[in-house]
């Protein structure tokens, strides 16, 4: 069973690269009469992520990683991973036909159960060859593509999002007089949206406010503002961030005139989002993806910008070389990255305090992930790098502002609508 495997979300789980030491873990180990005989790098990860988080121009960006922790109910569906979406494809064409497919592409036979790596396999045979065959793949990459958009259609009503209210709440309640934190993330699915609406925030994500909602890349310059009387000048109301979705979203659709509208209804036209397959640097260069890049690129070259990155695995070159160049242009660009990829099970597992340099990492020859690690052994000190999970960092983020009595309410009412309803009960109680 993985390390990780129904392990609760804790920001001990967390370990810091220190790269004279490994990878020290969080807390502070202590012997049978409560003597520390380790100290634990906790200081170090608070004291980052507290610089980051009161950086002028706050970001993050995540993925998939974000998403493996909503819960439903084990009758309901899940996130799914790159094997689900395999298995969705198969399950929708049927093993049989499924089996024939993987027969008539080249070198698709030990794919791994990789969908990414097999629709663009898919798609090169229909625009390289023009026969029967290619009809037949055509069209089974347009059942797959609707079987991949039904499985990422997880977050219902009952969903338990707490790590991303934990992480909307934290950023978003920054002081007005800063930038709006933005949230870029790879994702389709609907959590940042859900986890916004149960905790009453606004999400600023390109839509209108009319009905239908329509896209337009300048509501992201629109803010607003509260107006008492005529005597007293407009503020900037609490509680907002933007939001952009990078690769698109399952409520994105495309009118036959041309007009992005949120909705899911086929009706409405086409899907908006990206696919996994390699042709994704092209389509992120089109819009609305366009203007989702911009404003990210755009993002990282400002001054006095913390980055924080969880859940991402730096698989989209598109998206992982903006950062790197960002890392090498501007100066003042904080960057803290935690993710799971770094270390093994079997060196979580391991008693000691500090796990070694030479640790078995749990995802190998990643470049980008080696970068940033060799930039903090050179002494890089705008780079934090941590081994843990989304719903660790959520917890280890630190609460900049007290939370509201409002707030505060509203947790109770959410709390006791799960429990009238007999849905999921998660004690966020630890995350402060």
């Amino acid at each position: 069973m993985s390390f990780w495997s129904d392990k609760p979300a804790a920001a001990s789980n967390i370990r810091l690269f220190e790269p004279t030491n490994g990878w020290k873990a969080h807390d502070d180990q202590v012997n049978e009469q409560g003597h520390i005989t380790a100290q634990g790098s906790h200081y170090a990860v608070e004291l980052a992520l507290h610089n980051a988080l009161n950086a002028n121009n706050l970001v993050l960006l995540t993925g998939a990683g974000s998403s493996f922790c909503a819960r439903n109910a084990p009758d309901q569906k899940r996130a799914p991973g790159m094997v689900d979406l395999w298995d969705a494809a198969e399950a929708k064409v049927g093993k049989g036909e499924f089996a024939a497919i993987i027969a008539k592409i080249p070198n698709a036979a030990n794919l791994n159960k990789n969908i990414e790596k097999l629709l663009t396999l898919c798609k090169l045979y229909s625009a390289l060859f023009n026969d029967e065959n290619s009809k037949t793949i055509a069209a089974f990459v347009d059942d797959a593509e609707k079987a991949i958009l039904d499985k990422v259609d997880f977050v219902i009503d009952g969903t338990e999002l707490g790590p991303h209210r934990n992480v909307i709440r934290k950023f978003a309640r920054r002081s007005v007089r800063k930038p709006r934190a933005k949230i870029f993330t790879t994702n389709y699915d609907l959590c940042f949206e859900a986890a916004a609406r149960q905790l009453q925030f606004v999400a600023v994500d390109g839509f209108s406010h009319s009905i239908p909602q329509t896209y337009d890349s300048a509501h992201f310059s629109y803010d607003i503002v509260r107006r008492g009387s005529d005597e007293e000048p407009a503020d900037y109301i609490e509680n907002v961030f933007h939001l952009y979705k990078l690769h698109g979203s399952i409520d994105w659709r495309r009118r036959t005139d041309g007009i992005l509208v949120r909705s899911k209804s086929g009706e409405d036209g086409s899907p908006v989002l990206i696919y996994p397959r390699d042709s994704k640097f092209q389509e992120a260069f089109a819009s609305p993806y366009l203007d989702m890049m911009a404003a990210f690129q755009a993002a990282l070259r400002e001054p006095d910008t913390a980055l924080i990155v969880s859940g991402f695995g730096f698989n989209d070159d598109h998206i992982s070389k903006p950062i790197v160049a960002a890392v090498e242009a501007n100066l003042s660009l904080k960057v803290v990255l935690c993710d799971v990829a770094f270390l093994a099970d079997s060196a979580l597992e391991t008693p000691n305090q500090v796990a070694s340099l030479s640790s078995e990492q749990r995802v190998k020859n990643n470049e980008y992930l080696e970068r940033f690690k060799r930039l903090v052994s050179l002494g890089d000190q705008r780079i934090t790098v941590l081994n843990g999970r989304f719903e660790d960092l959520a917890i280890a983020l630190p609460d900049l502002v007290a939370q509201t009595e409002r707030e505060r309410h509203l947790d109770r009412m959410q709390q006791f609508r799960q429990q009238f309803s007999g849905g999921l009960n998660l004690d966020e109680t630890q995350s402060g």
